[in-house]
């Protein structure tokens, strides 16, 4: 079972829209579900409930092939889109432990997880926040 933010969701949704008819891939993390004080699931439940900006680093990813955009060992899975409307894992998608794949017309029932083998995994939705952040 994966779990998702809402929030999260209707943002990699509106990432997918928004690039189309380009596809886009970003970066996703997890936050422990007993630091959602809304989830009701086992605190060392991951939730996914971050995405890290696709175009921060591109110039120096473009040159060296280094994801600079992303912080080491803080990226849990990967989102992708698939303009061409195809809701399934491709050779070509940026492997993870956990792929969301979207679709037009890029609304939640256009989106799919997946493990690296790409095989479906079940997707729920949450109606919770992930916890405030402030830069230092």
């Amino acid at each position: 079972m994966i779990y998702a933010t809402r929030g999260l969701v209707e943002s990699l949704l509106g990432m997918g829209r928004d690039a189309d008819p380009d596809s886009v891939t970003v970066a996703v993390s997890v936050t422990p579900a007993g630091d959602l004080p809304e989830a009701d699931l086992d605190p060392t439940t991951d939730v996914f409930t971050h995405f890290y900006m696709p175009s921060a680093g591109n110039s120096v990813s473009a040159v060296f092939g280094f994801d600079l955009g992303t912080p080491v060992a803080q990226s849990n899975g990967r989102f992708v889109s698939h303009p061409e409307g195809r809701l399934d894992v491709t050779k070509t998608d940026d492997l993870h432990e956990v792929i969301f794949v979207a679709v037009p017309p890029w609304d939640e029932e256009s989106i799919a997880a997946f493990d690296r083998r790409g095989e479906e995994l079940s997707l729920t939705v949450l109606d919770v926040a992930p916890p405030e952040e402030a830069l230092e």
